[in-house]
């Protein structure tokens, strides 16, 4: 960094040039290469989404047209559970691994949703955005309804529900878009349940866009400039919004921003630094504890237990309504699949997956208050609010590849046919659980280093955050090992 000189240590509110060192490094050089080809692509970035268009129609809308397929077929003999292991097998968990090294590079290149959202802002009325959307809890609750509205329609197991969800997304997606922002993606940055997700995890990636001349304040929300997603650029220091579009590098501009490549994980050992945000600390703790409740109901046999001794409750006084099938708009009604929900399906799904979020996000919440008092305790700098909120990024890592392994369980199915066989899956998904708990554990360290608690005294409020990624890691042993 250049040196300031001593105007810009007395004036507050002069920019500071960000420059890069007069003999760059390989990595930086990489980071040279990588803009330079992407600004020289940037205007075929719109034949890539519209190919990508084309995928979602093929993988989303085909299926619902094929017939069901035989018994005994696989991926590699139907084209149904072909393109069904593409969605799931292999979309659904790499967009989340891939988030390490590319950040949100899937919104701001290849996404169908953001892009038809951000081309009907055009012929829009461009309305202005309220508050609601803008809260910060709208995510939040986008994600939680929308993955408990995939469980009850059954989206894995079914094209047709798959289709419904999906189809009914990229229709709101265009229908906020048409609505809302001037020429942004008012979905991308407030709505997407997916977005958000990737957001908090792009915190951990390798890609980072700096401005070349930063202004004091921190990052800020502004609907002027070149960014889709409304981040105040020459402010910008945090990269959960940025969906690595890279309309805002220039090189040959002094005032705009440049691409980095860091090590993976910085942003979260300087959290301090990025404008950690309570809304998102709490966030990773109520998404991994609805997508957990999202895989256990399938597995455990204490959720059947469960649901016949409610069924036999509500029979016992009267509420005989809740063995009537419910509606097709709202849950998995397949008889010709030999699956149909009643009310009572409904409600105790639904009611599980909440629970497990609820009792996940409790005790995480407790374990990370534990760390942040005994931090305190022990000299760590900042008020019990910020250190709570600094901690609670420690769990990204473990909740990634838990994430990962339990939702995108069949990425790793083709390693049972092979020479590896079952103990093969088990020991990759191990192994990628093993990664994310020692992550979790040293960015607890490398944070508590950052709060200014000395090396010999890491050690106690490091417990609870290790008890916690233990905890998630028990939570998702079924996924990983089996029951």
């Amino acid at each position: 960094m250049n040196h300031m000189t001593s105007r810009h240590l007395m004036d507050p509110i002069a920019p500071v040039e960000v420059a890069p060192p007069d003999r760059p490094t390989r990595l930086e050089r990489l980071a040279t290469a990588i803009e330079t080809t992407a600004v020289v692509g940037r205007r075929h970035v719109q034949w890539l989404q519209l190919a990508m268009f084309g995928v979602f129609l093929v993988v989303v809308g085909l299926p619902p047209l094929l017939p069901d397929p035989p018994a005994g077929a696989s991926a590699l003999t139907n084209l149904t559970l072909a393109l069904n292991y593409l969605l799931w097998g292999l979309w659904f968990p790499l967009v989340f691994l891939t988030v390490i090294v590319f950040g949100r590079l899937w919104c701001g290149a290849l996404c169908p949703m953001g892009a038809a959202s951000e081309l009907a802002n055009r012929y829009g009325p461009q309305l202005k955005i309220p508050a609601w959307i803008r809260w910060e809890g709208t995510p939040a609750i986008s994600f939680i309804l929308t993955t408990l509205y995939g469980q009850t329609l059954g989206v894995r197991d079914h094209p047709e529900a798959a289709a419904g969800l999906f189809g009914g997304m990229m229709l709101v997606a265009i229908a906020f878009g048409w609505a809302y922002g001037r020429n942004k993606r008012v979905w991308c940055r407030h709505l997407c349940p997916i977005g958000r997700v990737l957001g908090l995890y792009s915190r951990l990636g390798i890609a980072q866009f700096t401005p070349k001349i930063r202004l004091p304040g921190g990052d800020a929300y502004t609907e002027r400039g070149a960014c889709p997603t409304m981040i105040d650029l020459p402010r910008k220091c945090e990269s959960r919004h940025c969906i690595a579009c890279f309309r805002c590098v220039n090189p040959n501009a002094s005032g705009s921003m440049r691409l980095e490549l860091r090590r993976p994980g910085t942003e979260v050992e300087e959290i301090r630094d990025h404008r950690a945000n309570k809304a998102e600390a709490w966030f990773l703790f109520l998404d991994t504890g609805v997508a957990l409740g999202g895989f256990l109901w399938l597995v455990l046999p204490q959720y059947q237990d469960m649901r016949q001794q409610i069924g036999e409750w509500a029979i016992a006084h009267g509420w005989d309504w809740i063995t009537d099938i419910g509606p097709a708009w709202l849950m998995s009604v397949h008889p010709e699949q030999g699956e149909t929900f009643m009310w009572l399906d409904f409600v105790t799904i639904v009611g599980f997956m909440l629970g497990a979020m609820a009792l996940l996000t409790a005790i995480l919440g407790a374990l990370t208050a534990a760390s942040a008092w005994t931090a305190r305790k022990v000299g760590a700098v900042g008020s019990f609010g910020e250190v709570f909120t600094e901690l609670g990024y420690q769990y990204a890592p473990v909740a990634l590849m838990s994430l990962t392994i339990g939702l995108g369980a069949m990425l790793l199915e083709p390693l049972k046919y092979t020479v590896f066989g079952a103990a093969g899956v088990h020991a990759v998904r191990g192994g990628l659980f093993l990664a994310g708990f020692v992550w979790s554990v040293w960015l607890g360290e490398r944070i508590l280093k950052r709060q200014s608690v000395k090396l010999s005294r890491r050690f106690l409020p490091l417990i609870p955050g290790v008890a916690g990624s233990v905890l998630v890691g028990l939570g998702w042993w079924p996924a990983i090992f089996g029951i």
